[in-house]
């Protein structure tokens, strides 16, 4: 692995981390001004810039009683970081769902600039409580 590729890797890394701990303010620093994100599958439009980003994940996260990451495997290749990844997330309704993810990032100077989100988008939809997916419904309108 390149340093540029190391350094790549870090970002992400630190981004993960800021992330499971919900630290929404720290996690918008990760992101150009321009950065994209998406959970493909779910909607084409996505999110763009640090301020939709943030607003887009709190709409599916932030009602969760808990949420916690289990990486797998990350690899770095010029640009682009691919995470496989598990998370579990807890419901206060008692609902609990394992739901595996792939995230590719493309990192350039330092800052995120472009996140899809790849996931088992059924398990999710079957499995997550119906106040929750109504919700995440009305978030994304």
């Amino acid at each position: 692995m390149s340093t540029h590729e190391a350094r790549n890797k870090q970002v992400v890394e630190g981004y993960w981390d800021a992330h499971f701990r919900r630290q929404w303010d720290k996690m918008a620093t990760f992101f150009s001004s321009d950065a994209h994100y998406t959970d493909v599958g779910l909607d084409d439009t996505g999110a763009t810039g640090p301020d939709q980003i943030i607003a887009r994940l709190q709409i599916g996260i932030k009602p969760l009683e808990a949420y916690w990451h289990f990486p797998k495997h990350m690899v770095a290749e010029g640009d682009l970081v691919v995470t496989e990844h598990t998370e579990t997330w807890v419901f206060h309704t008692g609902e609990v769902i394992d739901h595996p993810f792939t995230s590719v990032m493309e990192v350039r100077d330092g800052l995120i600039v472009r996140w899809h989100d790849y996931s088992h988008l059924p398990n999710l939809l079957d499995n997550a409580p119906a106040w929750w997916l109504e919700h995440i419904a009305k978030g994304f309108q």
